[in-house]
C-alpha cells in the first residue's frame, strides 16, 4: 500500500476514484493522536456546504499553533495547491492518506518516515480559507471518506474500529451536511456494509409535453 501510485506532485494520485465500494480498512491502533494540543473544535464537517462538497473537517486553531501527525506513516506530498494553501499528505500503512491543509508552515520533506505525535508543521490560513483552521481529509484510493466515521475527535481519540467496512454513505460528502455531526453507524462486516449501502436515486426533469409514464 505505501509504494503503490506513489505520487510527490498531487495532492490526490487517482483522479478518478477507484470506485469499489463498500471496501474494508484495517487498522492495528486503537487511538490516533490529536493534531493540536489543546481540545479539538470542529467549526465545519464533512458534507454538503454553501452549495458545494466539503471533503473534509475544520479543526479551530490559531496561526502558528503546532500541528502533530495523527498515526505513524510516511510523508507522500509537501507542497502548495490554490485552495489547500501549504498542504503535507501522509501515507499509512493500510493505504489510507491524511491531508493536512492551510499550513503556515511545513516541518517534514516528502519520503520522511513520521511517527504518531511527531509535529510535522504549524497552523495557518494559506490557500482559499477563511480564517485559521485546520482542514483535514481523509482519502482513500481517491474516495473522499467522512473522517468521523473512522476517528472520535472527543478527548478521548479512540479508533472507532480495528475494522471497517466503507460504503458510498461515508464516501458521498452530498448525504451530510457540514453543519451538523453525522450519526455514526459502523460496518464491522460485508453484511453490516450491504445494509447500510445507500441506493442512488435516478432522477428525470420533467418537461411541458412529458407523460407521466
Amino acid at each position: 500500500f505505501i509504494s503503490k501510485n506513489w505520487d510527490t506532485e498531487r495532492i490526490n494520485p487517482y483522479p478518478i476514484p477507484i470506485k469499489n465500494v463498500p471496501f474494508q480498512l484495517l487498522f492495528s491502533d486503537s487511538t490516533f493522536t490529536s493534531p493540536v494540543l489543546f481540545d479539538k473544535v470542529v467549526t465545519s464537517r464533512y458534507g454538503w456546504r454553501n452549495r458545494r462538497p466539503h471533503k473534509g473537517i475544520d479543526i479551530d486553531l490559531v496561526t502558528g499553533d503546532t500541528l502533530r501527525a495523527i498515526l505513524d506513516g510516511k510523508v507522500r506530498y509537501v507542497g502548495y495547491h490554490s485552495g489547500h494553501g501549504r498542504t503535507i499528505v501522509i501515507r499509512h500503512s493500510n493505504g489510507l492518506e491524511l491531508v493536512y491543509a492551510h499550513l503556515s508552515k511545513q516541518l517534514v520533506e516528502e519520503n520522511d518516515i513520521v511517527l504518531k505525535g511527531q509535529v510535522i508543521g504549524r497552523g495557518g490560513v494559506s490557500g482559499n480559507a477563511r480564517g485559521s483552521h485546520l482542514h483535514l481529509e481523509v482519502i482513500y484510493k481517491g474516495n473522499y471518506i467522512n473522517p468521523e466515521y473512522l476517528f472520535d475527535f472527543s478527548k478521548e481519540n479512540k479508533i472507532r474500529s480495528d475494522e471497517f467496512w466503507v460504503t458510498n454513505k461515508w464516501t458521498s460528502p452530498h448525504l451530510h451536511s457540514s453543519r451538523r455531526k453525522s450519526k455514526i453507524n459502523i460496518a464491522t462486516s460485508l453484511k453490516d456494509a450491504t445494509i447500510q449501502k445507500v441506493t442512488k436515486v435516478r432522477t428525470h426533469r420533467i418537461r411541458k409535453g412529458d407523460s407521466l409514464s
